[in-house]
């Protein structure tokens, strides 16, 4: 713990809005403090399905559904709900990557995942192509070539904002095609991704404005240890630590956040 204690580092919040260039805007909690580790983009791994964390044996061209295994979340800006990943309100069955092509329509919003990886997310433009951010740049690849192992599922309703129209969806994708590194505003593939899909500003890094009274509630759901709550001052930063958690598959600094259980 003491090595993972030396890399924690508060919140840091940037008071600079930026602008959307979509156009469009838009229970009692006890809550802590919490903190995050640095995390870089994670990398599409490879790996078999075996490795994956899924609850049968079975090979790639194996259509599915399969289970895995998962912290589940709930979200909250205020009092309102915007990103729940709940199995008794939701199917979070995976499939195979070849299954999910002929699931898939241009825009859609996709996750690979894996136990104990952050998961990986990509915005489905057609023919087996894919527009992600993955190692500091905005690429087009193909869904079977990265999924090595992973499997995933559409996420569309993830979140619980209003998505734009399809053709906006890859217009935001595709514009942003080959920035690298320094030009990019977004510190995961999942940001990224979701950024496309709803065209919110929170998505980026820096890009929101920040009020006294506006919070972020992540509700982690812990199997047999109940619910933690951790507050946050931005979209960004509650879905770097969430994608943390996903990564270790446990809350490392329990013990730094006060009142955090429900």
């Amino acid at each position: 713990m003491g090595n993972q204690l030396d890399r924690i580092t508060h919140l840091n919040y940037s008071e600079l809005p930026t602008g959307d260039p979509s156009g469009l805007e838009k229970d009692e909690l006890r809550v802590g403090v919490a903190y995050f580790f640095s995390d870089e983009e994670e990398e599409v791994d490879d790996r078999t399905p075996s490795d994956c964390g899924f609850t049968k044996d079975h090979s790639p061209a194996e259509e599915g559904p399969f289970s895995v295994s998962e912290v589940e979340y709930s979200a909250f800006c205020s009092q309102e709900c915007i990103f729940s990943k709940l199995r008794e309100n939701e199917d979070l069955n995976v499939y195979s990557a070849k299954t999910l092509l002929t699931m898939c329509k241009p825009g859609d919003l996709l996750e690979l995942v894996a136990t104990a990886q952050a998961p990986h997310w990509v915005i489905y433009q057609r023919d087996d192509q894919v527009i992600h951010l993955h190692k500091g740049e905005i690429r087009r690849d193909s869904l079977l070539e990265i999924s090595n192992g992973r499997h995933g599922r559409i996420v569309n309703n993830r979140y619980r904002f209003r998505p734009l129209p399809p053709d906006l969806v890859m217009q935001n994708a595709s514009g942003h095609l080959g920035l690298r590194s320094e030009e990019i505003c977004w510190t995961n593939s999942e940001s990224f991704a979701a950024w496309c899909r709803f065209g919110k500003r929170e998505f980026k890094g820096g890009g929101e404005a920040h009020s006294a009274e506006q919070q972020y509630f992540l509700k982690v759901h812990l199997s047999g240890s109940g619910v933690h709550t951790l507050v946050f001052r931005s979209l960004e930063d509650m879905i770097r630590e969430r994608r943390r958690v996903d990564a270790s598959g446990i809350l490392k600094e329990l013990s730094l956040v006060t009142g955090d259980k429900d």
